[in-house]
């Protein structure tokens, strides 16, 4: 049967190719499948596991350390949920495992370099050009710029079951500098910490008010969860990058997957 150009089969070779692996016996034993990294695991071959998820925009608040802990469980699962609709033996179970390692190999940027090299989304939602997608359940915020071009990818934090983030198409309605944060988060939750340092409030397309933002935190650690009143929470210094790059009027298209029908053919990067 044949598949579409973005699926990659589970039969591919257990030689680990890419540069950011190769040399590592850690992860030549998973590649083989004689064994899964997963809790009380540490290594150089997971730190440059961990280090590949952070460059490709997956939230782990103890970085690259080389131990495998609940923020890396956690980085490994949103990476599954982005990497099982190309790849047919991810689960997301939050272990490095064969074919997962397989996957990061096929996504991972090239050392030294952040973003990922194929199967980015389109910065286009039902036809219509948009500055950033959220991902919802991998956690990630994809920043284009007007030509439609990546420029980075950005861990969050969006809503829980019961106050979700909803999906669909919405547009930046104000941009807050910090002063204005600060005070809405004093007025609003007598926190002026708890909106981080910027805050683009969200409007649907339509120009109804969602009652979501895009903001800062002053929780860095629940980033790549599902923690927040439906808001799209990001790292302080990455919700500056995103509110000097956007401006009143851009669209922001906020999806379950990167498998919407909304969005545009995904992007492969050569």
């Amino acid at each position: 049967m044949e598949r579409s150009r973005d699926t990659v089969t589970d039969t591919a070779a257990t030689v680990l190719e890419h540069p950011r692996f190769t040399g590592s016996p850690q992860l030549a034993d998973v590649a083989s499948g004689a064994t899964v990294l997963g809790a009380g695991a540490r290594g150089d071959g997971l730190r440059a596991v961990q280090g590949a998820l952070m460059d490709m925009g997956f939230a782990l608040y103890g970085g690259a350390d080389g131990r495998y802990g609940p923020d890396t469980a956690r980085a490994l699962r949103n990476f599954q949920v982005h990497a099982s609709a190309l790849f047919p033996g991810v689960r997301s179970n939050g272990v490095l495992d064969a074919a997962t390692l397989r996957a990061l190999e096929a996504l991972a940027p090239a050392a030294g370099s952040r973003g990922q090299s194929r199967a980015l989304p389109s910065p286009f939602y039902a036809g219509q050009p948009v500055r950033v997608v959220i991902a919802l359940r991998e956690h990630r915020t994809f920043l284009f710029d007007p030509a439609g071009q990546l420029i980075d990818i950005f861990p969050n934090a969006v809503g829980t079951a019961t106050t979700p983030t909803h999906p669909g198409l919405k547009v930046v309605r104000a941009k807050l500098d910090q002063v204005a944060t600060e005070d809405a988060g004093a007025r609003l939750w007598n926190d002026r910490h708890v909106f981080g340092v910027r805050l683009l409030d969200l409007s649907w397309a339509d120009g109804h008010r969602s009652g979501e933002e895009l903001h800062g935190t002053s929780a860095p650690a629940l980033l790549g969860g599902d923690v927040s009143h439906g808001c799209i929470r990001h790292a302080n210094e990455d919700i500056l990058v995103l509110h000097d790059a956007l401006a009143v009027g851009d669209r922001i298209a906020v999806v379950e997957t990167l498998q919407d029908p909304h969005l545009g053919v995904p992007v492969t990067v050569g």
